[in-house]
């Protein structure tokens, strides 16, 4: 018996090695090669080189539609050479002119997005491949005049060939040519200029260590500004040509850049990490802003603002460029280690900027601020069958743009604002210290951090982001209450997955009790399925219950029954409105009682954050919500309340809002005669300035409603605007704005050339034009090329492109006939792109809900 054991053991030893010779040989053995780059070759090449080093030569022609010819070297150390090497390169074979591998020519082996380096030419050690190429353009968005480099998040490698993940970080060694009179931008300091004819040779030093998507350059005709706010010299290249934007904004940029830096450098307890923080606003910019290091971009609009701005306009300024400078810490200094943690960085971007901002504005409600910046937009993508986790799986970084959006955006922040609450705001700081520390020049994922955090916390963080970060939905929170002499003697609130799973979210938050004369407020921690609210036992019945008090609780709450506008606390009454809406699409009130309450409540609102969201909600409600017969009956009042409105004595950031509401809703033809004379100055609103973007918003809105004199005045508007970037704009724009049918459907048809999508942002602003809810009965023929086009847009286009096409276009719509074509659509693409297809249902969510939930 026991030979026969020792036999058996034996044998189990020998099956154990040659499971374990085989496992490593697995491990060793280079991935299957597949368009984009996959998880498993991400993780290979992580273990097959370090120290890498890029030297790069882009040598821009004069004429836009020349090729970029280029010279890369790049440096590595190779832990050994039993595999071939990979390189990205998402390009044509043809842009490939020449490689050396350590000074040997070697043939071009080009297949699947991919350069194959042969291993015998590879030696364990330092390495140098030379390639000689043509720049790939996918991501090198030129025009006359500029160009810019945008490269998240696998973007690189559609410029030149690298290894194009976010583990493999990398110092650059950039060279520029580039004609005279251009001026270029990049994450180093420029070292030397040497003339070469109607040329300039830039050379720059090198810089610091950085991932692919963090690489970049921007080069053209711009104007230049230098200022030292106080850590250091910055730079801003620009194009605006506004003198009274410049003159209020340039002093603002600067010192909003180096208030950020001050705050983040205290609260990290880490210097800033770079050589230099410079800058450059962009006209056509696809984001907000993106946080190349030393190198930031900007949307132009969004930085240069007149003395007319609203509040809002200026603390989203604000708020944009703490985002982009806390990446500096978020992002750039610690990186994920892979695309599924990329909303990491953001979280972390966003919370910080609210942070940054408290103390900056003082005279905001910065709670409210809060609230209504991420609440309705989280909601509107986590209440519907598209809704995703936080933190999602990625196979391939092919598909991570897909993986951006508002859940990564804005119901991040709100998570992470719960775990400060559960860990206390001490140790939060703490923590994230720590993890700043620890992984400086590094990268790090979410279990990193979680670790961290679970140190400093008698609470299992891991156990609670399972749900907060590792699942999606939201819950709806119910309540029963029972009386007794007029008293409390029972209080329980519930809660339930929206979604239908078994769910629970752990939260905080507080409800009102409302009393004649107070309002006491009690805090509730909701952690179970049902959970009793002992401290509300014998108060007196309340006349109301307004909950979420202090809008720290995440989900639908149960309805107040007193009139809002009535609530003195913002954040009350601001979440109120937000709950209201929420329960409109839960079926919970019709779409006329919540039109009826905003309307109510913009009369009477001072607060210009809560303005702003009622603005929003009218005009969804007013154009997707309402029968036709209300939508009709409502109009002519509409239009005459907002427009008495206006002239009523208002502090003109609210004026401004109030204006926009109105030119949204006045296609009537009062509307439209007084939209035409605020366009041609015969008549003025006072403590209403409308500035040169806004007179050009508002021709578009009267060639939409068909003013009988459109053609005119777009004709006039062209000839005024004064910025070249942005004339080109209008020009461009005007076959979707044109009131003949033919030339708007010519124009839909040329989308479908990629080249005529490049400059995302006035692609969005013409399909809007097209498939206005006026305009939909002749466009709605196009839903179907809109819906064919995705997944090619996705693939030409930048991460937000993809859901912004979808939302510019069948977004508008609510309609039967309109939900038809999706539900088609749906039905012949049973297998179709998970992430997209998530994308659609969010899109198509407020569709979904006319045909199934809402009562009308």
């Amino acid at each position: 018996m026991n030979k026969q054991l020792n036999s058996m053991y034996k044998y189990l030893l020998f099956f154990c090695l040659l499971l374990s010779i085989a496992c490593k040989k697995e491990q060793n053995q280079l991935p299957k090669i597949t368009p984009g780059i996959s998880l498993e070759l991400a993780q290979f090449r992580k273990q097959q080189i370090s120290n890498v080093v890029y030297k790069l030569h882009f040598s821009i022609p004069s004429q836009k539609e020349n090729a970029i010819p280029s010279v890369l070297e790049i440096s590595f150390d190779l832990t050994n050479a039993e595999n071939d090497l990979i390189l990205d390169f998402n390009e044509k074979t043809n842009h490939l002119k020449k490689i050396q591998v350590n000074a040997i020519n070697t043939p071009i082996i080009h297949t699947k997005e991919h350069i194959i380096i042969d291993k015998n030419l590879l030696k364990s050690g330092k390495n140098i491949i030379d390639i000689n190429f043509d720049a790939g353009e996918l991501s090198l968005n030129r025009n006359k005049e500029y160009l810019y480099t945008l490269l998240v998040p696998d973007r690189a490698s559609t410029l030149f060939p690298c290894f194009d993940q976010p583990n493999i970080k990398a110092l650059y060694n950039l060279t520029i040519t580039a004609p005279k009179d251009w001026k270029v931008l990049c994450g180093a300091f420029e070292k030397q200029q040497l003339e070469k004819g109607d040329f300039i040779e830039h050379q720059f030093k090198q810089t610091d260590k950085m991932s692919t998507y963090l690489f970049s350059f921007v080069a053209g005709k711009f104007k230049e500004n230098n200022t030292n706010p106080g850590a250091f010299n910055m730079r801003l290249l620009y194009r605006e040509s506004d003198s009274i934007k410049i003159k209020e904004s340039l002093a603002t940029i600067f010192n909003t850049h180096q208030n950020s830096l001050a705050f983040l450098e205290d609260y990290t307890l880490y210097k800033f990490p770079f050589q230099k923080m410079d800058f450059a606003t962009l006209p056509p910019f696809q984001y907000g802003g993106m946080e190349h290091t030393g190198a930031i971009q900007y949307r132009e609009s969004s930085l240069f603002l007149d003395e007319n701005a609203t509040q809002t306009r200026k603390l989203n300024r604000a708020k944009l460029i703490a985002h982009e400078t806390s990446h500096m810490w978020f992002g750039n200094l610690v990186t994920m280690r892979w695309f599924n943690d990329v909303w990491m960085k953001e979280v972390f971007a966003n919370f910080m900027a609210d942070k940054i901002m408290n103390p900056v504005f003082p005279d905001i409600n910065h709670n409210l601020g809060f609230m209504m910046s991420h609440y309705p937009s989280a909601y509107s993508e986590d209440r519907t069958k598209g809704s995703n986790p936080i933190r999602q799986p990625l196979d391939n970084l092919k598909n991570a743009g897909a993986l951006y959006g508002r859940i990564i955006y804005n119901k991040a922040p709100i998570m992470m604002r719960q775990l400060e609450l559960l860990l206390g705001k001490e140790n939060f700081q703490k923590g994230t210290q720590h993890y700043i520390a620890t992984y400086a020049n590094d990268n790090a994922d979410w279990n990193d951090l979680v670790a961290i955090f679970n140190d400093l916390s008698p609470k299992d963080i891991t156990q609670w982001s399972q749900v907060w970060v590792n699942s999606p939905s939201r819950p709806i929170i119910s309540d029963a209450i029972s009386y007794n002499d007029g008293k409390i003697n029972a209080f329980n609130i519930y809660q339930k997955a929206e979604d239908k799973s078994n769910n629970i979210w752990e939260q905080s938050f507080s409800i009102g009790l409302v009393y004649e004369d107070e309002i006491k407020t009690i805090h509730v921690n909701l952690n179970k399925q049902e959970n009793t609210i002992n401290e509300a036992i014998g108060f007196p019945k309340p006349k109301d219950i307004i909950y979420n008090y202090t809008g720290l609780g995440y989900g639908i709450f149960p309805l107040n029954t007193i009139d809002i506008h009535l609530i003195k606390d913002d954040v009350a009454r601001g979440h109120s409105y937000i709950n209201l809406y929420e329960n409109m699409l839960h079926g919970n009130i019709t779409p006329l009682n919540t039109f009826n309450l905003f309307l109510k409540g913009i009369q009477s609102e001072k607060n210009e954050l809560i303005v702003n969201y009622l603005s929003g909600g009218i005009t969804a409600i007013f154009w997707k919500f309402l029968s036709k017969d209300q939508h009709n009956e409502l109009l002519n009042t509409t239009e005459s309340a907002v427009f008495e409105l206006l002239q009523t004595e208002l502090p003109k950031n609210i004026k401004k809002t109030l204006f926009n509401l109105y030119s949204n809703l006045a296609y009537n033809e009062n509307g439209k005669e007084n939209l035409f004379q605020l366009w041609n100055k015969t008549l003025v609103i006072d403590n209403l300035t409308l500035n040169e973007t806004d007179l050009t918003k508002l021709v578009t809105k009267l060639s939409i409603y068909k003013h009988v004199k459109s053609e005119e005045i777009n004709k006039q508007q062209l000839e005024n605007i004064t910025n070249k970037d942005k004339k080109e704009r209008f020009l461009w724009l005007l076959p979707a704005l044109s009131n003949n049918e033919k030339l708007r459907d010519d124009f839909m048809l040329s989308l479908k050339e990629a080249k005529n999508r490049e400059k995302e942002s006035w692609v969005e602003a013409a399909l809007t034009a097209i498939h206005h809810p006026l305009r939909q009965q002749s466009s709605i023929k196009h839903l179907k090329l809109c819906l064919s086009l995705l997944e090619e847009v996705q693939l030409t286009g930048d991460i937000f492109f993809p859901k912004n096409w979808l939302t510019s276009s069948l977004g508008n719509y609510t309609s039967k006939e309109a939900n038809a074509i999706v539900q088609e659509f749906l039905n012949n693409h049973k297998n179709y792109n998970p992430i997209l297809l998530k994308k659609l249902l969010i899109v198509v969510d407020d569709m979904d809900r006319v045909q199934h939930t809402i009562k009308r």
